[in-house]
């Protein structure tokens, strides 16, 4: 436009326009000349020679007629600067701005005020207490506060004895091989009833087996009335190499008791990821206080099989295993009587073989009861199981009640389960129960011997 010229020449008629028809759009760049801007500054009534002076010596020393063609640049110039002194002038010194809040939203959504729900409860006493977590305050090995303390101040802090095993793993046969070694400092045994005749020396014996699975444990031979058994004996799991570096051998130390039920002296676990099975080792480890107070009386395989047309009840005795151990010298001579009870009368019973020196017996034995499909629903089956004891009466291991009064929730499934499928045989693990579990729960319990 012509501005953009009369930066370059500063005379108006080579855009062929008249000097009072140059439309000022602002400032002058940064390339306009110093002697330019500060003419600015200048009277506007002030002669042309004041001007003139004011120009650049390469100008003053130019010829007259040069100085005349100067003059005429000189006047067109100072027309202009008074134009854009008097718009300066007029425009305001800092612009007005009226500031507004930003909203942002979809066009034609309708606003809605959203505000957060506060949920109140009123919190009573049992309410606070009940916010505790009572594991978090148990003796459990698990916890940071026992990692955190050595053998020694294990030892010093629960004095329950130390414990010697050893383990290696054989990659030839794919098997893992535990040793337990023996033990020493064993604490006297406790008896809360006073039925222990002996109460200086301890019976111990120690359970093995690879957490997270308990059910398939081993245990050692029960030594006699001492507080440092030597066992000297080996124990090995078919396991692959990789599953077993991700399970957690757990060793535990029970005192073994005829008259009542076994105690829990203390544990040992040990992450088998934290040592090289290959090459194997040995350790002595501090025994510590187990959540657990009394071992399993182990576990009962069942099976059975309901003939409608005929009318017959088939119960099939699969096996056992980790029963309770009721012989010190010899494990236990494990057998299972079965008694049907219709209603609250004892009608019928049958027993299994006694199995010798053994805690893990296999039967593999059926028998069949008459029950008319009309009372079946009345019927309860009664398994006891027994270690045959020649001097005197058979020691009670355990039991489980299956039919109308059943002992537990499993019982209970096990038995709708055979009546929901006819003619077809139902197997299921049960882990029997004390006598005073199941007579207090069970009203058939009460009623067998």
């Amino acid at each position: 436009g012509p501005l953009n010229c009369c930066q370059k020449c500063f005379d108006c008629s080579c855009c062929q326009t008249n000097e009072d028809e140059v439309e000022i759009l602002g400032p002058f760049p940064a390339q306009t000349p110093a002697w330019l801007i500060s003419s600015q500054n200048e009277d506007k009534d002030g002669d042309s020679d004041n001007a003139i002076s004011e120009l650049p010596p390469t100008l003053q020393d130019v010829s007259p007629d040069r100085r005349r063609s100067s003059s005429d640049t000189s006047r067109s110039t100072y027309s202009l600067t008074r134009r854009i002194s008097s718009l300066e002038s007029r425009r305001p010194s800092s612009p007005l701005i009226d500031i507004k809040p930003i909203e942002f939203g979809i066009i034609g959504a309708k606003k809605e005020i959203v505000q957060p729900t506060i949920l109140r409860k009123t919190y009573t006493p049992d309410d606070y207490f009940r916010k505790f977590e009572p594991r978090l305050y148990s003796l459990d090995s698990n916890s940071d506060d026992m990692d955190s303390l050595t053998d020694e101040e294990i030892l010093s802090k629960y004095q329950l004895g130390m414990l010697h095993f050893s383990t290696q793993y054989d990659l030839l046969h794919n098997y893992l091989i535990v040793r337990v070694i023996e033990a020493k400092d064993l604490p006297p045994p406790i008896s809360y009833d006073g039925s222990r005749q002996d109460m200086a020396h301890s019976n111990p014996y120690v359970k093995i087996c690879l957490l997270p699975d308990q059910k398939n444990s081993k245990q050692t031979g029960v030594k006699r009335k001492t507080q440092n058994p030597v066992f000297e004996e080996r124990y090995t799991f078919e396991i692959p190499f990789l599953e077993a570096q991700r399970r957690t051998l757990l060793l535990t130390v029970v005192d073994f008791d005829k008259f009542s039920r076994h105690c829990v002296i203390g544990k040992v676990s040990m992450p088998l990821s934290d040592v090289d099975l290959v090459k194997g080792g040995h350790w002595w480890k501090a025994l510590v206080p187990s959540s657990q107070n009394e071992v399993e009386l182990g576990e009962l395989l069942l099976s059975l099989n309901y003939l409608p047309s005929a009318g017959r009840l088939n119960v099939d005795i699969i096996r056992a295993k980790q029963l309770l151990q009721t012989d010190m010298s010899q494990g236990s001579d494990p057998f299972v009587k079965i008694q049907l009870v219709h209603g609250l009368k004892l009608t019928k019973t049958k027993k299994t073989s006694c199995m010798r020196g053994t805690i893990d017996p296999f039967y593999n034995e059926s028998f069949s009861f008459k029950v008319p499909q009309e009372e079946l629903e009345n019927a309860s089956l009664v398994f006891t199981v027994y270690g045959h004891n020649v001097k005197s009466s058979n020691d009670f291991i355990g039991r489980i009640v299956l039919g109308q009064y059943s002992t537990g929730a499993p019982e209970s499934h096990h038995w709708r389960r055979m009546l929901g499928a006819h003619r077809t045989a139902v197997e299921q693990w049960h882990s029997l129960r004390s006598r005073q579990e199941c007579d207090r729960v069970s009203p058939a319990s009460l009623e067998v011997t």
